[in-house]
């Protein structure tokens, strides 16, 4: 079930800060590549044990006045339709504008769960003169300010109560998202895989425009691929279809098992690339890196071993990935994709015994336990694995709060080790025993 929070409205009412307020200051941190955080416009946000995409449409909109005014009334359109709580913001300084009327006159049709969210309520006056916007005519009213934080619990709280329970999935087919900038080969390798001209392959960046669902089943093997748009950067989203495309490969990324993310072996691995890469990992979804178009790299001087180094070198902590080489438009190496893909999603729904995970990880913890706190010994008693869709540990002990990053990095690493997770985002969690 997709879950993704889309903030629409005019130009600078304070969108972005919000955005970064909900997703950003976390993964600011987390992605220390240059680039990363600069061109991404949507994230992830943790907030009552529910995650989800939030969506910030402020950086989908460039060019001239009237350009805007036509690119926010689509964009509004398009969130109507692919979000599933929409946040819609006006600034208190400013009262209502034609625009807010308009934008609300979309919204007021939807119904799709919509808050109203007046900012810069950061004082007594703004707070009674930001009453006005009641007339707008929403149930949902949240005055906050997105520069200091404050009322921005509020809406969370209320955002985690519209979004439905993350349920242990249906073991139906396998879902495989086929996602990436654009360009890269998406439908090339789909038609390669399907055998015929599902999609017009052109030269074209962009050309495929909504995400197509196909049934697989060839060679003993079945699943449903979803073929999505390329996501683009930033700088490049210049017309709302663009923005569409980015929609949809998100919701891609939500309804898929695993994301197989195409790249062009002339290109690497990319910001853009690496912010698709993790938002799969923040929804723990199996994820298999597809380096495209490698029968146009001379092997003399680019060796796939290299290549391979290279990108796992910026994967940073989480580098277990399985990296194919193929060739969509030669057929070079595709089944072997699918087969490394289907993989990945066995390792995704791995159970191991209790029993099994205790004897081999209790013997790890004795080899090397947790650094003391504080002079105060940290003992891990206890491990199971927790009833969820994707691998997550539980390890019981009696100072959880205690143990750090990298001792919990240490524990994943074990756990890769003995265990075959490879493709799979691993959850670590310390409980009180």
């Amino acid at each position: 079930m997709s879950s993704i929070v889309a903030i629409v409205g005019r130009p600078n009412v304070g969108k972005s800060t919000l955005y970064n307020r909900l997703v950003g200051e976390r993964e600011a941190i987390v992605d220390d590549i240059s680039g990363v955080t600069r061109d991404r416009q949507y994230g992830t946000c943790e907030w009552n044990g529910k995650v989800f995409t939030v969506v910030d449409t402020g950086g989908f909109v460039h060019g001239s006045d009237d350009v805007f005014e036509a690119a926010i009334r689509s964009q509004v359109n398009i969130a109507i339709e692919e979000a599933s709580v929409i946040l819609f913001m006006v600034d208190s300084t400013t009262g209502i504008t034609d625009l807010d009327e308009e934008i609300a006159g979309m919204l007021r049709r939807t119904t799709k769960d919509v808050f109203l969210v007046v900012n810069k309520c950061d004082n007594f006056d703004r707070l009674m003169a930001a009453n006005e916007f009641w007339s707008l005519g929403f149930e949902s009213v949240f005055f906050l300010s997105s520069m200091t934080g404050s009322g921005t619990g509020e809406v969370l709280d209320a955002i985690t109560e519209r979004l439905p329970e993350e349920q242990e999935e249906p073991s139906e087919l396998p879902r495989f998202a086929i996602v990436g900038q654009p360009n890269v080969g998406k439908s090339s390798l789909l038609n390669a895989l399907v055998g015929e001209e599902r999609n017009i392959v052109t030269d074209v960046a962009g050309t495929t425009r909504d995400s197509i669902d196909t049934h697989y089943r060839k060679y003993d093997k079945e699943f449903i691929l979803i073929d999505t748009a390329g996501l683009r950067k930033k700088t490049r989203v210049s017309e709302n279809l663009e923005f569409y495309s980015v929609m949809r490969a998100i919701k891609a990324i939500e309804e898929s098992d695993v994301c197989m993310l195409l790249l062009d072996a002339r290109e690497g691995l990319q910001a853009q690339d690496m912010n698709i890469l993790r938002l799969a990992q923040r929804r723990h979804k199996g994820i298999v890196i597809l380096v495209n178009k490698w029968d146009l790299i001379d092997k003399e001087t680019n060796t796939a071993r290299d290549f391979e180094n290279a990108i796992k070198k910026k994967l940073g902590q989480f580098s277990d990935v399985p990296i194919v080489f193929i060739s969509a438009l030669e057929k070079q190496r595709i089944l072997k994709a699918i087969e490394v893909a289907l993989e990945v999603h066995e390792n995704r729904r791995r159970k191991i015994k209790t029993s099994v995970l205790n004897e081999t990880m209790l013997e790890v913890i004795e080899r090397y336990p947790p650094p003391a706190y504080r002079g105060k010994y940290i003992r891990i008693k206890y491990i199971t694995q927790l009833p969820l869709y994707y691998p997550a540990f539980a390890f019981f002990c009696n100072f959880p709060k205690h143990i750090r990053a990298p001792y919990r990095q240490y524990l994943e690493n074990q756990l890769r080790k003995h265990f075959n997770f490879t493709g799979v985002p691993i959850s670590v969690f310390f409980r009180q025993k």
